[in-house]
């Protein structure tokens, strides 16, 4: 095993084959997304869904250096509470290591790290993608994308997050061979939205289904990962006109303060729930949890080897 990675150390390293049953876990919600105490609860709540289906929850986070998949609970409170926790991409790793700093781990550096950790499927909330024209030239393409073209892994999320130019995200998943499921839709979703309006490449209505997908593209030696989208459940979905009204301001909020590059997301993010108020935080927490609880179905899937 890799000095600067920690697997599974509350299981213990001793039993085998344990990565086999994890669902990955992000920690940039925890140290970036929610304040205390909301992120602690959100996180603790989440790896107790996934255990609630039978599988294990292996939160990813970086402490002084050391990237560990699987925090024990003392290590996500001080991620939930410490201050100066960086904000870590593929990019800021080796910073990050040589320097022995603790950092919250994006989609990206979430995704390669499971991965390395022989960890099959990964939960979040909505990925990155496309930034949409006018707030950045040239136009910022998150480095979630290219991981996700290039790391054997499944992630399930609820779309890409709806700040982004939905479209362009899905023709660069198209050009760089990732499909994308839709988990019981036909319809890409949008986050807080059920249905962008935009098709996914194939639907899948049961857990088996996702493993058989998965199956087939690594028996082909495809060297990417597939995208499993799951749409907010529908009591807690915004209407599309409100969000799109309130993206817009952040938008044009953002450009005007210059704001880009890393910070961009986390202020269009924070400025949208600040414009749409409870009930977009209310969608953010409903969908991570449904997230959790169907990646978990599907590692069992995957575990059982059946369809």
């Amino acid at each position: 095993m890799d000095n600067w990675l920690t697997i599974l150390p509350a299981l213990g390293a001793h039993i085998a084959g344990a990565a086999r049953l994890c669902v990955a876990l992000e920690s940039t919600v925890i140290s970036h997304g929610l304040p205390y105490p909301q992120n602690l609860e959100l996180a603790l709540r989440v790896e107790e869904i996934v255990r609630e289906q039978g599988a294990v929850p292996a939160t990813i986070g970086i402490l002084a250096g050391q990237i560990t998949a699987g925090l024990d609970r003392s290590q996500i409170e001080y991620l939930a509470t410490a201050r100066g926790v960086l904000k870590v991409s593929i990019r800021d790793l080796p910073v990050v290591v040589a320097r022995k700093l603790d950092g919250a781990t994006t989609v990206a550096t979430t995704a390669w790290t499971a991965h390395r950790a022989g960890i099959q499927v990964f939960a979040t909330g909505g990925i990155g993608g496309v930034h949409r024209a006018g707030v950045l030239l040239p136009v910022d393409i998150s480095a979630d994308l290219p991981t996700l073209a290039q790391t054997p892994i499944i992630v399930v999320c609820a779309g890409a997050k709806a700040i982004l130019d939905l479209p362009a995200t899905l023709e660069w998943l198209e050009t760089h061979g990732v499909p994308v499921v839709g988990y019981q839709t036909d319809h890409f979703p949008a986050f807080y939205n059920r249905d962008s309006g935009l098709a996914v490449d194939v639907r899948a209505d049961t857990a088996a289904q996702v493993a058989d997908l998965f199956r087939a593209q690594r028996a082909l030696g495809l060297p990417g990962g597939l995208l499993v989208t799951v749409p907010v459940p529908v009591e807690y979905e915004l209407p599309s006109d409100q969000m799109e009204e309130a993206i817009g301001r952040a938008l044009h909020d953002a450009a005007g303060a210059g704001i880009k590059g890393k910070a961009l997301t986390p202020f269009l993010l924070t400025r949208v729930s600040e414009l749409t108020g409870a009930a977009s935080l209310r969608a953010n927490l409903a969908l991570l949890e449904n997230n959790a609880r169907v990646a978990a179905q599907i590692v069992l899937a995957l575990a059982d080897g059946t369809s």
